[in-house]
């Protein structure tokens, strides 16, 4: 029950922090609130891992594939409305003469959209139930899917003529037929992202506190007494599996349309750690940790890039390692500290108080 109200108690943060970011346009420039945009971004990112990580007890290092497979989906169309009906610049120069076949339908937006969700999630699906159902778990998982990143970015980096090669995909010019560089644009953008980000964490605080929620703990917790029960363990990992790939895949399409780039250095296995990192620094488990986590080490970053531009990457490292050490629980078991120190002092009260009473018993008249 302490845990269960814990978790719940978290709601009035995530609500905190949505609400600051509402009112964030307001009083920040547009290059910071483009910033922040990017932020949300990555806290969907979180959102998901936590999911798989934080209830489930699968730890994905390789959930830049999904990302990447949306943020890509979502440039193939805003790269040929760029161009305007002519072929990209980039396949030009590869020696191309027509649009690729796998491109023609990207045209459609409604379609780009459509597959920015179900391609991630149609392989997270794949890939989930091929080593679920084969019992495979722990660190050979996050192996594997730490392989997949690897193949992502290599396939990406290999395929010039058809993906940009490490270039990536850039120089995107309008969104829905809109100036993607207007204020105007961003600004929208900035909410439609605050909007998903605030739509997807109602979705997993219901998911959470339902029976589903509670398999998904017990399998985190013991999965072999939640099969010995009765509940088929991979069909529950697949479903959570791929809910997390699908919310990767949205947060790359938002990506994509704020950022103005992506390119396989955001899909490989550096990006996939740091996701993990910002699940881990914000509190697993939690929903609303995650969130403040991706925020809060993404502004470090970004702060400390400014100042050090050699150094930030120490920084990042040492909060890390310092949260680890003295924060498990992550950000968010901050306000259990003046607890744990009174629960500490306590015996050591009780202990004076004692020695106090026992030493005034001899000190009476009558005990001499």
């Amino acid at each position: 029950m302490k845990v269960l109200k814990r978790i719940k108690g978290t709601t009035g943060l995530a609500i905190f922090l949505f609400l600051l970011l509402a009112a964030l346009p307001f009083y920040m420039p547009m290059f910071r609130v483009s910033l922040f945009g990017k932020y949300m971004c990555f806290a969907i990112i979180a959102l998901g891992l936590d999911m798989i990580w934080g209830y489930t007890g699968i730890l994905s290092l390789g959930h830049g594939v999904y990302f990447g497979l949306g943020a890509y989906c979502m440039a193939m169309y805003l790269k040929l409305e760029a161009s305007g009906g002519v072929l990209p610049d980039f396949m030009s120069w590869s020696g191309l003469n027509s649009l690729p076949a796998v491109w023609v339908p990207f045209a459609n937006p409604f379609f780009a959209i459509l597959m920015a969700v179900l391609a991630p999630l149609l392989l997270a699906v794949a890939v989930g139930y091929l080593t679920f159902t084969n019992k495979i778990r722990g660190v050979y998982f996050s192996i594997l899917s730490q392989a997949m990143a690897m193949i992502m970015g290599t396939m990406l980096i290999g395929s010039q003529a058809y993906t940009g090669g490490s270039n990536g995909l850039t120089d995107f010019k309008t969104i829905f037929g809109q100036d993607i560089h207007a204020p105007v644009t961003k600004i929208l953008m900035y909410y439609a992202t605050l909007l998903m980000l605030m739509l997807l964490f109602g979705v997993c605080r219901f998911i959470t506190g339902r029976r589903v929620g509670k398999v998904l703990i017990a399998i985190r917790d013991g999965e072999n007494r939640a099969g010995f029960v009765g509940y088929n363990t991979a069909r529950y990992k697949v479903f959570v599996y791929g809910l997390s790939a699908a919310m990767a895949g949205i947060a790359g399409a938002l990506y994509a349309g704020q950022v103005g780039i992506i390119s396989p250095a955001e899909v490989g296995i550096v990006p996939s750690v740091e996701m993990i990192i910002w699940v881990a620094i914000g509190g697993k488990g939690t929903l609303a940790g995650p969130v403040l986590g991706a925020l809060a080490v993404n502004s470090l970053k970004t702060a400390a890039s400014e100042n050090f531009p050699e150094l930030w990457s120490y920084f990042i490292g040492v909060l890390f390692v310092a949260v680890i050490l003295w924060l498990p629980g992550g950000f968010i078991s901050l306000k259990e500290i003046p607890g744990k120190i009174r629960s500490r002092q306590k015996p050591h009260i009780e202990e004076t108080s004692a020695f106090l009473e026992e030493s005034s018993r001899e000190a009476a008249p009558g005990n001499k």
